[in-house]
């Protein structure tokens, strides 16, 4: 009876084991959940904007220094290469027109009208990126169409020069930011009838461009 007892105490426990085990085999534990991480914000690619704001000019025309002060509105297009290092450069050109018109006194008698009207600006960038933030000095090339209408007639020239300024932009979406600029703009001396002209400008602006 002893042996008959042990023996299926045996079974017993080797069946328990044998279920266990099987459970053991069964239970597959699941895999954890793949955790999407957002990507990255890049400033690299095209982008195009408008921009406005306020110049203050400063100019000589027929040895007469007249203040050329008035609002713009432009639009600018360019390109951003960002690298890993969080560094931005950049090539941007521009087109604006400027609100600056003056009744210029000349000296030995007479009145001209003068404004500088159309300018534009091809510039390289460099930049550094807090992810949607970014600050930014430019320089290039620049340029403005000039004008007068005199009791001798009406003359224009074009003056070519340099621009150096600074800005910090921010991204609100993925392809929409917004920006705000200084800029200083020399843009050299030129002839309007037979006089001298000279043209320099400090301009502030802000802009709204679309990043593709």
């Amino acid at each position: 009876m002893k042996k008959i007892l042990f023996l299926a105490t045996g079974v017993a426990m080797f069946a328990s084991s044998a279920a266990l085990a099987a459970d053991a085999v069964e239970y597959i534990p699941e895999a954890p959940a793949a955790v999407e991480m957002p990507a990255a914000f890049s400033w690299s690619g095209p982008y195009l904007g408008l921009q406005g704001g306020y110049a203050w000019g400063n100019g000589d025309y027929a040895g007469v220094d007249e203040s050329f002060d008035g609002g713009r509105f432009g639009a600018f297009a360019g390109y951003n290469w960002q690298m890993s290092n969080g560094f931005v450069a950049g090539l941007e050109g521009d087109v604006n027109y400027d609100w600056n018109e003056e009744t210029v006194a000349i000296v030995g008698g007479g009145t001209a009208d003068v404004d500088t009207g159309f300018s534009g600006s091809v510039r390289g960038r460099l930049g550094y990126a807090m992810d949607r933030t970014m600050i930014y000095a430019a320089g290039g090339w620049t340029a403005t169409e000039v004008n007068a209408d005199t009791a001798a007639g009406s003359f224009d020239d074009t003056l070519h020069g340099w621009t150096l300024g600074a800005g910090v932009e921010h991204a609100f979406t993925d392809n929409m930011f917004g920006r705000l600029e200084y800029r200083y703009n020399d843009y050299g001396n030129g002839n309007l009838g037979g006089t001298d002209i000279d043209f320099d400008q400090h301009v502030v602006q802000v802009g709204l461009g679309v990043k593709f």
